[in-house]
């Protein structure tokens, strides 16, 4: 039997997602920057990290584990770099500020990073490249999670999904855009399963004795009690290469929490020793390399641009038609999303449906 799926217009869900943050507290200003995160993950496709997301920072706030009216404090900076305190605030203006800090200083001097603390989930990391791809610049961001990826020849979650994003402009017509958990699959996804009463591929989590699990809803509730862990990209074992996912999910640890004086791993399960709910306290670290100050734009654009179009050039597998470079297939989705809608199933309605019913938040009951 297929899926009850409903497309719902991109421009109500958007609305909707700034309605629920503005009536718990949240700015203006500071709602419409979380609902675009939002949004884009969905036009993008990626559904796990959309509107799909949005009872999580619900819980979240109504936890009293992330503050809606909590602002950035900028605590040590110098011409090209910056250390932020997020207080435990809404992780999407946070990110989004720190990476528009990161731009005006790279503008000026080439370069600008910021390290960020005591910060909460902003989203898909690949936001905030395309930020500084869109003004002429290559970005980078990375961040920390709490603990759900095990180490090479462990079957403990110790590591974050910890995903590198990476954009950069070209005369495509969309940039570059990689944005990937050093993970095989992230929590999102299996949180989509999930929702879609779908198991989700061997190779994606192992239990506590290194058997593959399958089960969604086992490995969601298994996953807090590590008795269950996704394996790093690479898979379970040394064959193929699960070391280098596991190796690129210490780098982002380190950036994030080394980097900006933070804690790491296991200190951010959110919890205290008496297992009451605590703010996480993660890490993020974005970074802006203005492009102008080693070669003209225009050329940069244009050898990106080939290097992409050599790409989709290359000879074809059997059975393939068509070879892609990332952000390419996020481009012909958007196209999709813009024209059909937000896909909402009967259980992200039903989600959707309690947010608004709890928070009062009027206008939608024709849409879910």
């Amino acid at each position: 039997m297929a899926e009850e799926v409903e497309r719902i217009p991109v421009d109500v869900i958007e609305r909707f997602m700034v309605d629920v943050f503005k009536a718990q507290g949240v700015s203006d200003e500071d709602a419409r920057i979380c609902a675009d995160v939002l949004i884009t993950s969905d036009l993008r496709g990626i559904e796990s990290h959309g509107v799909g997301r949005l009872k999580y920072y619900y819980d979240h706030i109504q936890a009293g584990i992330q503050f809606p009216d909590a602002q950035m404090e900028i605590v040590k900076e110098s011409e090209t770099t910056a250390l932020v305190d997020a207080h435990h605030g809404m992780g999407h203006p946070t990110a989004y500020r720190s990476m528009e800090l990161a731009i005006s200083k790279a503008r000026q001097y080439g370069m600008g990073s910021v390290a960020v603390r005591n910060a909460t989930h902003f989203g898909i990391a690949g936001y905030y490249p395309l930020m500084a791809a869109k003004a002429g610049m290559v970005g980078l961001a990375f961040t920390n999670a709490r603990p759900s990826v095990a180490p090479t020849f462990s079957t403990e979650a110790m590591l974050g999904t910890n995903p590198i994003a990476f954009s950069a402009p070209s005369d495509l017509g969309y940039p570059f855009c990689y944005d990937g958990a050093t993970s095989i699959a992230q929590r999102g996804k299996i949180e989509v399963a999930d929702r879609a009463e779908k198991p989700v591929p061997e190779g994606w989590v192992i239990d506590a004795d290194g058997r593959p699990m399958t089960d969604s809803a086992a490995i969601l509730e298994e996953l807090p009690k590590f008795q269950a862990a996704l394996l790093p990209l690479g898979g379970q074992t040394q064959t193929l290469a699960g070391y280098k996912g596991y190796g690129l999910a210490t780098m982002v640890e380190i950036f994030s929490a080394a980097m900006s004086g933070g804690p790491f791993m296991k200190d951010l399960l959110g919890l205290n020793e008496d297992g009451s709910q605590r703010p996480y306290m993660l890490g993020h670290f974005f970074m802006a390399i203005d492009v102008e100050h080693f070669i003209p734009l225009g050329q940069f654009k244009q050898i990106v641009g080939n290097i992409a179009r050599s790409l989709q050039a290359a000879r074809k597998a059997p059975g393939q038609d068509r070879i892609y470079v990332a952000g390419e297939k996020e481009l012909d989705k958007e196209r999709v999303v813009r024209e059909k809608g937000v896909p909402v199933n009967a259980a992200l309605r039903s989600t959707l449906q309690f947010v608004r019913d709890q928070l009062g938040v009027e206008g939608y009951q024709a849409y879910f």
